[in-house]
């Protein structure tokens, strides 16, 4: 018998991040994977989680009228929350180095919201890891876009990389929130969600 009641059902990740698929890899899952475009704009008056729950959610409703009736749809979105506001992905290498500067020297949220979905119901949920940065220089803020070009990652930079080990002195959280699914708790509430009683 699967660890979760998955018998019922063939999972569908709606996420072309390789982090993302590794990680559900790594969690013991078989999955396939499908996305649709979305054009990921939420209200201005939502705020840090509401934000990433909103996203996910929106990603979830591109698939409302061609899910299986066997098919679960998991679905992601990951922002970063500094000084009062949201920062997603960077456009290019201009705009990853003046995120990695806002972010230098002070600690801010990543926040991954995600919804799981099914023909007949949907739940959503968020998950909060605080990371503090460490003041970093020019020059290490050059090498890591130039090196590994941060473009795919919300607020430019990815932990498991470089700056992570140089960068970061601590977290407060789940640290595979930050590289993309918070999978101690994805795991709890697929749990949940597949044993509603």
């Amino acid at each position: 018998m699967h660890w979760l009641p998955l018998s019922d059902y063939r999972i569908v990740l709606a996420s072309q991040s390789p982090r993302r698929q590794q990680l559900l890899r790594d969690l013991g899952l078989e999955f396939e994977v499908r996305t649709r475009p979305v054009d990921e704009v939420y209200p201005p008056e939502l705020e840090r989680e509401q934000i990433a729950i909103y996203l996910s959610q929106l990603k979830s409703k591109a698939f409302a009228h061609d899910l299986a009736a066997d098919e679960l749809l998991i679905t992601a979105d990951t922002i970063v929350w500094v000084a009062g506001q949201s920062i997603a992905k960077p456009a290019d290498a201009q705009e990853a180095k003046a995120m990695l500067q806002l972010l230098s020297g002070r600690s801010h949220e990543v926040i991954t919201g995600v919804s799981l979905s099914t023909r007949e119901r949907s739940h959503a949920f968020a998950e909060i890891t605080h990371v503090h940065f460490q003041t970093l220089s020019e020059a290490e803020i050059e090498h890591y876009v130039e090196h590994y070009r941060p473009f795919d990652k919300a607020g430019s930079y990815g932990i498991q990389e470089w700056i992570g080990y140089v960068g970061i002195p601590g977290i407060e959280g789940c640290y595979f929130n930050v590289v993309g699914l918070p999978l101690n708790r994805l795991y709890r509430e697929l749990q949940q969600f597949l044993r509603p009683d």
